[in-house]
């Protein structure tokens, strides 16, 4: 699972994008302005607790989830990222339905947010977030929903234009994602055959979409967040390590209101290259 783990080695930190970038803690990438990440990605020295209320969760009801972020027993304070303390991405194990919510904070240091499952399955919670003074984080936990199954299994298959909302959002480049290089995601957006621009898209938790990748095999998590390029609504870079088939989901807003297209995208392996200087990026 991709995620910014705490070490406790402060000169073992490079950037995330640029791996030959080495430096201190606290460093910032000269390249791309990324903060360098630890390069020994230990096992996280936090605990995450999620609890289901009620505790046999059903399809189609309410569920209260709590999620708490310890050490040594004590809740830990998190800083905000993307104008929200947790980001908490939840979706069924086929990969077909996605939600993105932010549990809100307790008077305890825990967290707290309602979630409805829509059918019985196994589904993945993926808690993205940053303790105070360390690095941020992503967990994943599963949770059993009981209930009326889906009535059949989508196969998935590649899909690089999504229509939400009368929006038509097309991943231009969706053929062409490789590992082990800088990555870009190319999206256009049309409306009533208008062709939006960055400009058109309103701010949406700090940034101008927010994109989520995972990885049909190993459920492999990329929390990424655009840049701004000419002739492009939304763009952003990432680095993919693993290649197979990834959903993907972006998220913008205009008028007030959240959209999510959604694609399908087999990434070929890349060859590895020493670096690449062509590139910005700003993922996690």
């Amino acid at each position: 699972m991709n995620a910014h783990q705490h070490a406790n080695h402060d000169s073992a930190y490079a950037c995330p994008m640029h791996p030959e970038v080495k430096g201190n803690k606290g460093d910032k990438c000269p390249k791309c302005g990324m903060a360098l990440s630890p390069v020994n990605k230990e096992k996280s020295q936090y605990e995450v607790k999620v609890a289901a209320d009620p505790q046999n969760v059903e399809a189609g009801k309410p569920t209260n989830l709590s999620i708490a972020i310890s050490e040594h027993g004590k809740n830990v304070p998190l800083e905000v990222v993307h104008e929200m303390k947790m980001h908490l991405l939840v979706v069924n194990e086929e990969l077909t339905w996605f939600d993105h919510i932010h549990p809100e904070e307790q008077a305890d240091g825990s967290y707290k947010v309602s979630e409805t499952f829509p059918t019985a399955g196994k589904y993945l919670l993926f808690t993205d977030y940053k303790p105070n003074g360390a690095e941020g984080e992503v967990n994943k936990q599963t949770i059993e929903v009981k209930g009326t199954a889906a009535t059949q299994t989508a196969d998935l298959k590649t899909k690089l234009v999504s229509t939400v909302d009368g929006f038509t959002v097309t991943l231009l480049n969706g053929e062409d994602f490789k590992t082990n290089r800088n990555q870009g995601l190319q999206f256009s957006v049309e409306k009533d055959g208008k062709k939006l621009e960055e400009k058109d898209m309103q701010n949406y938790l700090g940034a101008t979409a927010h994109i989520v990748m995972i990885s049909k095999t190993n459920k492999d998590f990329l929390h990424i967040h655009p840049v701004s390029k000419e002739n492009f609504p939304i763009y952003a870079e990432t680095l993919i390590k693993k290649a197979g088939l990834y959903r993907l989901w972006a998220q913008f807003k205009i008028n007030n209101v959240v959209h999510t297209a959604d694609f399908t995208i087999t990434v070929s392996e890349g060859e590895k290259s020493v670096e690449d200087h062509s590139h910005h990026t700003h993922n996690h």
